[in-house]
């Protein structure tokens, strides 16, 4: 027969609630302590994502979710509408002025709309963009102040730049104009369309260009489902239209989607093991908040078995008993947690500051996102609900016997066991940790946690690599160059950029140079020979069939049908041969000036992995250089011949082939990759190394690309005084990286993550070392009985703090055991998992943390037994022993 006796339970449960405010104080605080542990968690991790974010989002050029790029009007007019897109923006590149004072800036100059210039930070905080049909401009401070304008609406500028390789200057007036931002990487001039489809028929160029995308349609989008899934949308609604990103083609639609995402870079490089890492964190932190509520639940059911069992007596159901203590958590989780999510978002606002400061370039942003709360809420609730389940069950399973003769660390329906060893405080220690083995295991584990988690984060910021970060960045202490030499997008290296002698004489007197070396770079023509289906694979990943039709139509070919394309040369000295990294042979026989040795340069990931695909050279193979003193042009179609360049008619087809040249043949000694600080930074043709005397003797040509070089700790400091000065104001044409800036920002990222890893150490072992206090405490006080009746046979004062003091030394010893288990036995998962997720991360096993936290956890095992002892012993014997 069913009963409604719910509202009967409910009232059981909070009548049976109220008459324990002490211990109601108690789980109240071990649900806020769990509240505050996860909202603090991630406040300080969405804010710091979130920071991450802006500052990518900065570097990325804006925010929108994803774009297709390189479309002609019709594409754009195609998919702009997808079901799939919420917003769209468009955006038109020009062009890019090149010269002083633009040398060191990226400067864009183009047409974007509204939706497009507010994702990449282009609202104009006076003023406005744009319109059609006028010679307005919009720009950001910087480059009026590089223009030498004043940011006064209707102000007058003219700018010359670069249009597909012709060289126009066209006048502006200024209608809009935003603060300039350091970390926004590339500055914008915005015109309006129509202005941007004049240009472009003045000097001739149609869309897309020669370049592949001057002139042409990008469509930026925000998708309706978020940073979720970017790249399937992206590929979904390409495929609903027909096209796609994969193959080049008829129907190849480049995408590109925002790395600034956190969620779409971790979606990139998730695997199985990077997931395992994840998933295993998150249940560390869940395991964190259970053992701190789990402990009071199993402390409270065990104080009230005897209530339990009475209530059986007159009927109470297992099920209605579970239903009580589930009801009382629920209740105090309404008090609980509230509290904890304040003081929680208190917490991580403090520190989230902190760590940020440590970590140069992010943005400080304290999230208040729904999620933040909703997520503690849910995992502090989940973590409740799972703590009562077992003493539910425990008080569902007594018997009114049973209850009655309970006493702590006696198991229900367990037959004693007589042993007849002899008894030392050593044996009563071990004994009583035995007595209770859940809640000893809980108290070991919760401070192992802590422990593990510690180990954790000194391996994890231990493991950053500052060769690796730096070493991807720059090569040496410092490398000076041309400024247009470190500009994204700039141009290809001519003779202009050459450094010349007097600017490195002039840094060799500062004096401190402890090594150094020139790097060369080709200004004269030069082609090697290559086989079509070489060719055609390598270019054919930015080209269309068609498009690899012509180009190879355009291409002149030796008599045994290998074509003959563009080579970009390296001439270095030894210092900077130092710093390739060699794949396989000897690249010392570069440094001979009377070989003919080459070096083949392979690609590499941001992992440092060579990509063996993309060199057609192996070791030891002979690869003919051709040297052009003179091209013919003629029409590939006519074969009419038009001699030199100024010869071809306007408008006519033609193609090039040498007609003076000097062929010279090398042997591949050695294939490397070459750090990106000293290589041309841009791709294109395929690259060969040639030692400096070399280089000059073939080439003819003495260009220094780079000038590389090593300073001692002393000069250090005062060379990079000397560069910054030189380079603004004695030699502004020239610029210049330095080792000790990425150094900087490396220090300042593992600063970040070892401050957050010690944050979360601290709470953690903060719950760990509350569960130690928390079990001694109860124990102590649930055998008060117990042991006075140990000190009325004879046992001392002293004997009795000592047995208990073995007790606590016992669950720190064991704490540090399990650790070094747990640390070890995930270790061969954790070290690879890390380093494939973070480029400039090497695994170092790392135990020392555990040996730096044992003699405290010792310290508090031995100190927290004795002042609990000495509390309890406030009561005489007598008074003791008449407890019930």
């Amino acid at each position: 027969m069913n009963v409604s006796n719910r509202g009967c339970i409910r009232r059981l449960s909070l009548k049976s609630l109220l008459a324990n405010r002490t211990r109601n104080l108690v789980a109240v605080l071990a649900i806020a302590l769990t509240a505050v542990l996860f909202t603090s968690l991630f406040t300080i991790a969405l804010s710091i994502n979130e920071g991450i974010q802006q500052n990518n989002f900065r570097q990325a050029g804006g925010w929108s979710h994803g774009s297709f790029k390189y479309l002609t009007e019709g594409q754009f007019e195609e998919l702009k509408d997808d079901p799939l897109i919420d917003q769209w923006g468009l955006r038109r590149f020009l062009g890019m002025p090149t010269e002083v004072p633009f040398n060191k800036s990226h400067v864009e100059i183009g047409y974007s709309d509204a939706n497009e210039a507010h994702w990449s930070y282009c609202d104009p905080v006076e003023g406005r963009l744009p319109r059609d049909g006028t010679d307005e401009a919009a720009t950001d401070t910087h480059v009026l102040e590089l223009l030498g304008v004043e940011p006064e609406i209707g102000a007058q500028f003219t700018v010359t730049f670069d249009v597909d390789g012709h060289t126009t200057t066209q006048a502006f007036t200024l209608c809009g104009w935003w603060e300039y931002d350091q970390a926004v990487v590339a500055n914008h001039i915005l015109i309006p369309e129509s202005r941007v489809d004049a240009i472009l028929a003045e000097v001739g160029v149609t869309p897309p260009g020669s370049d592949g995308m001057t002139g042409s349609w990008n469509l930026d989008v925000m998708l309706k489902n978020g940073a979720r899934s970017i790249a399937s949308d992206l590929e979904e609604i390409l495929a609903d239209h027909g096209y796609q990103s994969e193959t080049p083609g008829e129907t190849y639609i480049s995408t590109g989607v925002n790395w600034g995402y956190t969620g779409a870079q971790l979606s990139d490089k998730l695997d199985l093991t990077v997931a395992a890492i994840i998933v295993g964190v998150l249940l560390l932190i869940l395991l964190t908040g259970y053992l701190i509520i789990y402990n009071v639940f199993q402390i409270s059911v065990a104080g009230d078995i005897r209530f339990y069992g009475l209530l059986k007596t007159i009927g109470t159901t297992p099920r209605q008993l579970r239903r009580i203590i589930r009801t009382q958590a629920l209740l105090l989780s309404f008090i609980g947690i509230p509290t904890g999510w304040l003081l929680g978002w208190l917490l991580g606002s403090v520190l989230t500051p902190v760590i940020v400061a440590r970590l140069d370039g992010v943005t400080s942003v304290i999230s208040v996102s729904p999620l933040l709360f909703a997520g503690a809420a849910l995992f502090a609730l989940a973590t409740v609900l799972l703590s009562c389940r077992r003493p539910g069950r425990l008080a569902g399973k007594v018997s009114p016997v049973e209850a009655v003769r309970y006493t702590e660390g006696k198991a229900l329906k367990q037959k004693s066991r007589r042993k007849g060893k002899g008894v030392s405080l050593f044996s009563m220690a071990w004994a009583n940790l035995g007595r209770n083995r859940g809640k000893t295991f809980v108290t070991v584990l919760s401070l192992t946690l802590a422990v593990v988690l510690l180990t954790l984060t000194v391996t994890f910021a231990g493991g950053f690599d500052m060769d690796k970060y730096v070493s991807s960045f720059t090569a040496s202490d410092f490398i000076l160059a041309d400024a247009g030499q470190f500009q994204t997008g700039g141009d290809s290296f001519n003779d202009e950029m050459r450094v010349p002698d007097e600017v490195i004489a002039a840094v060799d007197a500062q004096g401190g140079i402890t090594d150094s070396g020139r790097v060369y770079g080709k200004t004269a023509p030069a082609l090697e020979f290559v086989t079509e289906e070489y060719y055609r694979a390598i270019w054919g990943r930015w080209n269309t069939q068609e498009q690899l039709d012509s180009m190879v139509a355009f291409m002149d070919r030796t008599a045994d049908g290998l074509l003959a394309d563009r080579v970009q040369l390296y001439g270095m000295e030894p210092f900077a041969l130092e710093h390739l990294t060699v794949l396989e042979g000897d690249l010392s026989k570069l440094n001979d000036p009377d070989g003919n040795y080459i070096a083949a340069v392979y690609s590499d990931d941001d992992y440092g992995r060579a990509e063996m695909d993309s060199h057609w050279a192996r070791l030891g193979d002979t690869v003919t250089i051709r040297y052009v003193e003179k091209f013919e042009y003629y029409n590939p179609a006519t074969g009419e011949v038009y001699g030199a360049q100024e010869n071809i008619p306007e408008g006519a087809v033609f193609a090039e082939r040498a007609v003076q040249y000097r062929d010279v043949d090398y042997i591949v000694a050695a294939l490397v990759t070459v750090p990106s600080a000293l290589s041309y930074r841009y791709y294109g043709q395929d690259e060969f190394v040639l030692g400096a005397e070399t280089f000059m003797r073939d080439t003819g040509t003495d260009s220094v690309m780079y000038y590389a070089f090593d300073t001692t700790e002393e000069a250090n400091a005062a060379m990079e005084v000397f560069l910054k000065d030189y380079t603004e104001n004695e030699s502004p044409q020239f610029d210049y990286e330095s080792k000790a800036t990425y150094a900087g920002e490396f220090e300042s990222t593992r600063g970040m993550f070892l401050l957050l890893g010690g944050a979360l150490s601290f709470i953690v072992g903060l719950v760990g070392v509350l569960n130690f206090f928390n079990a001694i405490l109860t124990s102590i006080t649930a055998r008060r009985r117990e042991l006075a009746v140990l000190q009325s046979i004879g046992m001392t004062g002293r004997q009795l703090r000592t047995m208990l003091a073995l007790e606590g030394l016992f669950y720190t010893l064991g704490a540090a055991l399990l650790a070094f288990i747990l640390v070890v036995v995930t270790a061969p998962f954790v070290g690879p998992g890390l380093s494939g997720f973070i480029w400039f991360f090497t695994y170092r096993f790392t135990i020392w943390p555990i040996a730096v936290v044992l003699p405290l956890f010792g310290a508090l095992g031995v100190l927290i037994p004795v002042l609990s002892c000495r509390a309890s012993q406030r009561y005489s014997v007598v008074e003791r022993l008449r407890v019930e």
